[in-house]
């Protein structure tokens, strides 16, 4: 899973401060270990708090962008030999030898902007996320 640049700075600031608060308990163990108990609970609710707060903000950004949800984005995937398109699909000719012939049909309407869309194609397959009219698909296809 690619993690995107906000998250990825997120991540790293939680690294980077739990690296720095564990280097100072390790001092206040060395000068004074009754305080340092303390110390160590205190910051390990609140670095357990962080990270609580951490995979709730990555679980609540996977299922904005996973398919099935009303998070927004688009994805369009296709297998290998497949063909997909996130939208309308309107006089093509799609494949070996394929023939559209005539006037082309305008596309229908197009969906709310911000629907979720998540179109995938599996090898050797032909799917489309809207409209799919006047077209030529397959080998030695025509559409006339």
């Amino acid at each position: 899973m690619a993690v995107s640049g906000a998250v990825r700075v997120g991540v790293w600031t939680v690294a980077v401060v739990a690296g720095v608060v564990s280097a100072g308990l390790i001092v206040a163990l060395v000068v004074n270990p009754d305080m340092a108990d303390r110390t160590a609970s205190v910051t390990g609710t609140v670095v357990g708090l962080a990270a609580f707060v951490l995979a709730l903000i990555t679980l609540v950004h996977n299922a904005a962008t996973s398919p099935g949800t009303s998070g927004g984005g688009r994805r369009v995937r296709a297998g290998r030999g497949g063909i997909a398109a996130g939208g309308n699909v309107t006089g093509n000719a799609i494949g070996d030898r394929s023939k559209v012939v005539g006037p082309a049909t305008p596309p229908g309407p197009t969906p709310a902007g911000g629907q979720d869309r998540y179109v995938r194609a599996a090898r050797d397959g032909i799917a489309a996320g809207g409209d799919v009219t006047d077209n030529a698909l397959g080998d030695d296809s025509e559409r006339q």
